[in-house]
């Protein structure tokens, strides 16, 4: 027995309603513009909240004298006054020549002996090198308080402390910061060489270059992002240090952190100077970071994405 079946054409059949997007889903379908501007807008608020200080800074260092005040920090100049910047500077001057005078030879030579470190722990095996770096990278724990007698005391019986050393202690004070870079400039130049194909090297080893000729032509032209995170990190390193250089010089040979702080530390603090004392000391290591900025990510990311 044939049964008959009737065809029911597609354009006739009844459609079904498709349930509702639920509040989870509306959110989720919600507009890749609004989600950007509500980013922006959230990465602006915390930007505003964060440069509030540099506000206050910036203004109060600008501002006339008789018009700094507390209750008026937040007010812009009424007129633009460099006075605040002429009385403080005669109280920095020789503070800035001698922080010069140490952050720039501290910097550029613990750089320099990290990558040479560096460069030996990566690339060059020998003997215990796995116990090695460990060791040299425990430094990097140690903090300041921990070792601030034994080295004043050491510095004392070399005669490299106060007025026993004729820079008045600004030369054990660049040594002590040459030496406690060392670990964190050894770790910055050993990640950057790690991924410094090893066919370079043998390529210098066949054309008869030494480990020493290898080093100055080949690795340190190519290190010039690691050099720059090692530079920016010890100069600002070495220029805010306050507590060796309170503990290591003598007065003529005070860093500018010292003068600032006492420009700052009165009973009667005279903030329009004491601001404008802090916007001159900031200065070089904003300069730094302008100038070698553009290296900075490059150079602190290095090695971290080798396998």
């Amino acid at each position: 027995m044939v049964r008959a079946t009737a065809v029911v054409p597609r354009h006739t059949q009844p459609r079904i309603p498709q349930p509702l997007a639920t509040a989870p889903q509306q959110r989720r379908i919600r507009s890749p513009f609004v989600n950007r501007v509500l980013r922006y807008a959230a990465l602006w608020a915390l930007a505003a909240f964060f440069l509030m200080p540099v506000y206050v800074l910036v203004v109060t260092s600008f501002k006339n004298p008789a018009d700094v005040s507390v209750t008026r920090i937040w007010e812009l100049p009424t007129s633009f006054s460099l006075t605040n910047f002429g009385e403080v500077w005669p109280k920095l001057s020789s503070g800035f020549r001698n922080s010069l005078s140490l952050a720039i030879p501290a910097s550029l030579l613990s750089s320099l002996l990290g990558c040479a470190n560096g460069f030996v722990l990566s690339k060059i095996r020998f003997p215990f090198a796995n116990v090695v770096f460990p060791l040299i990278l425990f430094g990097i724990f140690v903090p300041y308080q921990a070792i601030i007698i034994p080295v004043a005391q050491t510095m004392t019986s070399v005669g490299l402390r106060g007025g026993g050393d004729p820079s008045g202690g600004l030369f054990g004070l660049m040594l002590i910061h040459i030496i406690y870079g060392l670990p964190i400039t050894t770790l910055i130049f050993r990640n950057h060489f790690v991924g410094l194909p090893n066919t370079l090297l043998e390529s210098a080893r066949l054309d008869g270059a030494g480990i020493l000729r290898t080093f100055v032509d080949l690795a340190v032209p190519l290190a010039k992002p690691a050099f720059a995170v090692s530079i920016i990190w010890q100069f600002t390193s070495s220029w805010n240090d306050f507590m060796f250089g309170a503990m290591m010089t003598s007065r003529d040979s005070w860093p500018v952190t010292i003068a600032l702080n006492n420009v700052a530390g009165g009973q009667a603090i005279p903030f329009g100077q004491a601001m404008a004392g802090a916007l001159l000391v900031s200065l070089p290591t904003l300069a730094i970071y302008v100038l070698l900025g553009r290296f900075f990510m490059r150079g602190l990311l290095a090695g971290t994405l080798q396998d």
